[in-house]
């Protein structure tokens, strides 16, 4: 059999994403449908960024599922020492079941894919973000209904959340609209692909300068923080370009009366989003954020059978 990973969104069709997105909401219904999928399966996770959501969402999927993480930063394993990429992932696929991966380069995560027989995730580089948005579909149901036709508005940085979010979205049929100001557009690539991909469903995408005709009449609006791990000497610089990018009361009266706001967080309150905004009644975020776990519990099962 083809070993299956989750690198990007790609990796799944259409079928597979609602399947996974119905077993995350079955594992959520009932934390203990799905105990003993991974009994006797070890899962390692390999972290060189922080996290408090991706980590410690993944590992009680894997204790959710019977199985037994283990939990390895940047400095800890002989990868860290100059240890091919090749080579960890033949000794790791003869010892563990799958690896979890969070780091820098998705090139990285691409090579260590190739070589390993094992499943392989992505839980974040600087490129993608597929876990996140599993998430987010899984709220916006939750809240909203059936995905396709809905319209989603993401204000902000072209990053990597978005990435992972627009190849989603268009997966579901979704209308994505992105408003960046000039300079933080989204990877063109990743952009034309997701809105071949949005017209074949059904959806759209548009990439838009001005955050309100973003918004208009918008059912989800979903921002992130305007500086990321490992952009700290750009803050300034940042902060100048997304001058009326924020995310606030007045923005948010311009999507629809039903419209929720979302957020992977961590956030800045008075940076990329308003207090009254995520701390108020059309915020979802807390939902996202436990959704991390149900999502987490379907993609491991869906790679691991």
């Amino acid at each position: 059999m083809t070993t299956r990973h989750l690198l990007t969104i790609n990796d799944l069709d259409a079928a597979a994403l609602h399947a996974l997105l119905a077993d995350a909401r079955a594992a959520k219904a009932d934390p203990t449908a799905l105990y003993g999928a991974l009994a006797g399966r070890t899962v390692l996770l390999h972290f060189t960024k922080a996290s408090t959501r991706t980590r410690i969402s993944i590992e009680t999927a894997v204790v959710r599922l019977g199985g037994h993480p283990i939990f390895t930063r940047g400095d800890e394993l002989q990868l860290g020492r100059g240890e091919p990429i090749a080579d960890t992932a033949n000794v790791v696929s003869r010892i563990c079941d799958a690896i979890v991966i969070r780091t820098f380069a998705q090139a990285d995560v691409e090579e260590l894919a190739r070589h390993a027989t094992i499943p392989v995730v992505n839980a974040l580089t600087d490129e993608h973000h597929p876990l996140q948005a599993l998430a987010d579909l899984m709220t916006i149901e939750e809240h909203l209904g059936a995905l396709q036709g809905k319209t989603i508005a993401w204000i902000g940085d072209g990053n990597n959340v978005f990435h992972s979010l627009a190849q989603a979205a268009a997966l579901a049929g979704m209308h994505v609209r992105i408003a960046t100001p000039e300079g933080y557009e989204a990877n063109p690539e990743i952009v034309g692909a997701a809105a071949t991909v949005a017209s074949a469903h059904g959806g759209s995408f548009s990439e838009l300068r001005d955050p309100a005709e973003a918004v208009a009449g918008a059912d989800v609006v979903v921002t992130d923080v305007f500086v990321s791990m490992g952009e700290e000497a750009q803050a300034d610089e940042k902060f100048a370009a997304f001058d009326g990018y924020q995310v606030d009361a007045a923005l948010m009266a311009q999507a629809a009366p039903t419209a929720i706001f979302m957020h992977c967080l961590p956030a800045h309150r008075g940076e990329e989003v308003s207090a009254d905004v995520i701390d108020g009644p059309q915020s979802v975020v807390w939902d996202e954020a436990e959704n991390r776990l149900h999502t987490s519990v379907a993609a491991l099962r869906y790679l691991l059978g």
